[in-house]
């Protein structure tokens, strides 16, 4: 009596099926040190370690980062640029943050 196997359908398979279930993760890198982290990318992965494993691979191949910030992208809060008058409205009425009523004097070459 012979059993019936599943069919394969290995062949047909779409690529990077499955991994739609991941998580998004986006990615920082600091190309040097002294620098700031700077938005690389985003890419999907089943939990911190291996976010932050695909990321080096993925985003510094050629040894150009010192370091890599990994962030569920779930938990990123942003700004909407639509807003903007209204967010950044309180920063208009504080003057003392914007020195243009200062004097530089003459021997100051780099502030």
């Amino acid at each position: 009596m012979t059993t019936a196997r599943p069919a394969d359908t290995s062949a047909t398979a779409t690529p990077g099926a499955g991994t739609t279930d991941w998580p998004l993760w986006e990615v920082f890198v600091r190309s040097r040190r002294g620098l700031s982290h700077s938005h690389a990318g985003s890419l999907h992965a089943p939990d911190a370690a291996m976010a932050l494993r695909n990321a080096r691979d993925l985003y510094t191949r050629r040894s150009e980062g010192v370091s890599i910030w990994v962030v569920p992208s779930a938990q990123v809060t942003a700004s909407s640029p639509d807003e903007k008058d209204a967010f950044f409205e309180p920063a208009g009425d504080k003057p003392y943050r914007h020195p243009t009523f200062y004097e530089i004097p003459e021997g100051v070459h780099h502030l």
